[in-house]
């Protein structure tokens, strides 16, 4: 989507992206400082080989691990199997970093994630089929690492059984933590003024008490599901609350992409959705369950196309799209963009090594890679060359797993960087500086980048527009972020006559506005900056002065479906992604507008 920041007023509403486990950027710092031998060898035995020992600890320090903690490992597993010292060492770190709790063993875990990380619900997952040295980590870790707590994550782990997915075990500690949450709302007394609930729909309201004790009831339902494993088959599947399934597609093509055109040749829709006006609705695709059976619910019953942004440029994006569009004669935006890492960042191939197979990157997140990862790394590596030309499996594993998670590409020998703006702007899809100046920070850029739409992904969908509106087009852009939809409409080649542009944040209301100078635009900008100030009478105004919107476009806020958010990921009932329902709202009042003018 293209701008997730909650358009309710409140600017702390803002959370990283997608889709996708966004993590903060100094998730990694529980790996320590990379001492150098200052530590005591913590009583190492005599009885081991000096030279492999050494070696071996030499090793792992330059990785960040305490010697007193690497000699444990290798006393506990032995000096030959270097793979199981540094899972020993990773449960080793999660267990530290927390105060151990009542009935919490540190005893390192042996539970193991899913060989394939792209079933995450986060954009972590490794976005190509290629064998790779990387192995199983500790499902544990992997869950502290999310920011879960390790009771938590234990619970979850028991209740799901040994073989459940992250995902499964993600969506059980959300689903338990709302169970939690409303049985604390039902203590509470009602406010005498506000006797309703947050609208599930702008047109139902429902007593407050009742609402809540459906809810829980639904909740808790649902949260005993999660005990039982479901069965795995060759496609994600997502539930709702009625059991129905979403299919997520593997591959994720939709209706087709350019290289693989989807052998569908028509779709039937509603009679009510059929356009004009046209809508496009996008957000991620990874949500906690039900999520997506309930916006395809409210969005007329349309099946939604599911994209991976890796089948249009170098980095994935794995979005959900609701739309009354044509499907048939799209064609993509021209020149074709480089669709591997190796294409799209050339100077990196003399330093990239041959270990590292990675040829695409993972989601463009809201945050980067910090300094101290990157020095850890060149350590690591460092520390480790004079013993041979490639670094141990071992110091590979760690330096890999990093560069995936973090997007960190290579830019000098033993040295890896994370990528820069004006990189992350060619890899979306949009110009050259296009989020640069204006007393845009650093740290701005990156995130309203984030969060934006894979331009060359939604001009595909879009193309079909071209030739229906060749004198130009009225756009009601919702949640509009840093004007993705405008910039595909663009490259498009399709005139923008009149576009309402609402979006919350000033700093990409000024990247919109400073665009639309550069790039000569001749039609009218029209800029508000909250959705719940879209009024039927200023729709009315805007219908009655340029004739209605041939487009209504926009994703709204992912804060509490995307897999970042570890303390309310609660689906559209959540305060910032329920703002979908104004989506809802406005397009059913154009919709209803346009057709009785007609």
């Amino acid at each position: 989507m293209d701008a997730k920041s909650a358009s309710n007023g409140n600017h702390d509403a803002d959370w990283n992206t997608d889709d996708e486990l966004e993590v903060c950027n100094e998730s990694f710092s529980h790996w320590g400082s990379t001492s150098s031998g200052q530590e005591a060898n913590g009583g190492f035995g005599e009885a081991s080989s000096p030279t492999n020992s050494t070696k071996l600890i030499h090793d792992f320090v330059g990785m960040g691990f305490s010697k007193t903690m690497v000699v444990k490992a290798i006393e506990e597993n032995g000096e030959d199997d270097s793979e199981a010292i540094l899972e020993t060492l990773l449960t080793y770190t999660v267990v530290e970093n927390f105060p151990e709790e009542e009935g919490l063993s540190t005893k390192p875990c042996t539970f193991k994630s899913p060989d394939n990380l792209s079933e995450m619900d986060s954009c972590l997952g490794i976005e190509e089929n290629s064998n790779h040295i990387l192995e199983k980590d500790t499902m544990l870790s992997s869950l502290v690492d999310m920011g879960y707590l390790v009771e938590e994550a234990l619970t979850a782990m028991n209740n799901c059984g040994s073989e459940a997915q992250l995902s499964e075990l993600t969506d059980y500690i959300c689903a338990a933590q709302m169970v939690k949450d409303f049985d604390a709302q039902l203590r509470e007394s009602p406010d005498e003024e506000d006797s309703t609930s947050v609208m599930t729909s702008y047109s139902y309201t429902m007593p407050r008490n009742d609402y809540l004790a459906r809810e829980k009831k639904r909740k808790l339902h649902k949260f005993q599901q999660f005990g039982r494993k479901w069965h795995k088959g060759s496609e994600k599947k997502h539930w709702d609350e009625d059991g129905d399934i979403m299919h997520l597609p593997n591959p994720m093509i939709g209706f087709g992409i350019p290289d693989d055109p989807w052998p569908i040749v028509e779709r039937k829709l509603p009679e009510v959705a059929i356009g004009p006006p046209y809508f496009y609705y996008e957000n991620v695709a990874l949500t906690p369950k039900g999520a997506w059976s309930k916006i395809s619910r409210f969005l007329y019953d349309i099946e939604p196309e599911f994209v991976d942004s890796t089948h249009f440029s170098a980095a994935a994006r794995k979005r959900g799209y609701v739309h009354n569009l044509p499907i048939q004669n799209r064609f993509p935006l021209l020149p074709i963009p480089p669709r591997t890492i190796q294409e799209a960042l050339p100077l990196t191939s003399k330093w990239w090594p041959l270990w590292d197979k990675r040829t695409k990157l993972n989601c463009l997140q809201t945050v980067i890679g910090s300094a101290k990862l990157t020095e850890r790394i060149r350590n690591a590596l460092e520390n480790n060359e004079k013993y041979g030309d490639e670094p141990p499996p071992h110091v590979q594993k760690f330096v890999f797993e990093q560069c995936r998670k973090w997007n960190l590409v290579w830019v000098g020998k033993n040295k890896v960087a994370p990528l820069e703006p004006d990189e992350m702007e060619m890899l979306l899809g949009f110009p050259r500086d296009h989020t640069r100046g204006g007393g845009i920070s650093r740290t701005d850029r990156y995130k309203a980048l984030g969060n934006s739409f894979q331009v060359d992904t939604v001009a595909y969908h879009l193309s079909v527009l071209k030739n229906q509106f060749p004198n130009g087009i009225n756009i009601l852009s919702l949640f509009s972020g840093i004007g993705g939809a405008e910039v595909a409409l663009h490259r498009l080649g399709i005139p923008l006559k009149n576009v309402v542009s609402v979006e919350i944040a000033e700093v990409n209301r000024n990247i919109i506005r400073s665009w639309w100078e550069q790039t000569n635009q001749r039609g009218q900008l029209i800029e508000i900056a909250d959705v719940q100030q879209v009024s039927i009478e200023r729709l009315d105004q805007w219908i009655s002065s340029f004739g209605g919107f041939d487009l209504v476009i926009g994703g709204s806020p992912c804060n509490n479906l995307a897999g970042s958010n570890r303390v309310s990921r609660n689906g559209l009932d959540g305060k910032q992604s329920s703002l979908f329902y104004h989506y809802v709202r406005i397009l059913d009042l154009v919709k209803t507008m346009m057709g009785r003018d007609r």
